[in-house]
């Protein structure tokens, strides 16, 4: 595929200019990592990999999928920092419910690459989890999606939960449906269950029921709103918007985020 590139990106990627940008990244990369305080990394970090497309169009490239495997590719990366900075979970919003509307010549290759990087996630020796209302996705992304949380289920380390077929407003519905249906099979009323019922109990039958809420949620591609991203969940996170799209994610970007994550005081209301 044929990439237009202006006379700035050329003088750019050049191997003087290449050198010399990329040292600078790493001494600054290195400064902002030394400097992080420890005893304040998030245990769980969300992240709405967002800006694919737009990348793939600025790049000149016809394909938007292209900024789709780009961004796929990325993951890695990511999940080896957060490994680095002691980070216990990490969501990745890789599909929206909305995203599902999307025509198919468009739909069906994304959800290809999504499969494909959940295998590659699985085969690196990460714990998967599936995050989404897996009935609503083609039978073949469901099977991976499930395989995947089936057979890395006893790993230690990092938590990568894949947020596939992923509303927030879903997840809380679905949440609300399986604590009634547990109740009617324990021969609850529903007069007992309103009675009873706390936020504690809807926790528990969330998606990510066991796990700590986001304690950093970060959103790439400079959009500022969280699209329905653990709705329930981010009650008390952090939000850390980044102006770059996500196949041009940096560690810097990261530590960045990190950064400004550990600069705030937690209240939590009080």
């Amino acid at each position: 595929m044929r990439v237009r590139r202006s006379l700035k990106a050329r003088i750019k990627g050049s191997r003087p200019y290449g050198a010399v940008r990329d040292l600078a990244y790493r001494l600054y990369e290195g400064r902002v990592e030394k400097h992080l305080p420890k005893d304040r990394v998030p245990r769980h970090v969300g992240v709405i990999l967002d800006g694919n497309r737009r990348w793939a169009r600025e790049m000149g490239l016809a394909d938007v999928n292209s900024g789709h495997r780009v961004g796929a590719d990325k993951i890695s990366d990511l999940l080896r920092w957060s490994t680095e900075a002691g980070v216990e979970v990490v969501t990745l919003w890789l599909l929206s419910t909305d995203n599902l509307t999307r025509p198919s010549k468009e739909l069906d290759p994304l959800l290809r690459i999504i499969e494909e990087t959940v295998e590659d996630l699985v085969a690196c020796g990460w714990r998967v989890q599936a995050v989404g209302a897996l009935d609503l996705l083609p039978d073949k992304t469901a099977r991976v999606l499930k395989n995947a949380g089936e057979s890395t289920s006893n790993r230690g380390g990092l938590i990568v939960n894949v947020a596939v077929g992923y509303g927030g407003r879903r997840e809380i519905a679905d949440a609300v449906r399986s604590l009634l249906l547990e109740g009617a099979a324990q021969g609850t009323s529903i007069e007992e269950l309103a009675e009873h019922l706390d936020a504690e109990h809807i926790a528990e039958h969330l998606y990510t029921r066991g796990q700590p809420d986001p304690d950093l949620v970060i959103r790439t591609s400079g959009e500022q709103r969280l699209s329905g991203f653990m709705l329930w969940q981010s009650a008390h996170s952090e939000f850390h918007f980044c102006e770059v799209h996500w196949p041009d994610f940096r560690k810097v970007d990261f530590l960045r985020a990190l950064r400004s994550y550990a600069a705030r005081h937690r209240r939590f209301g009080g």
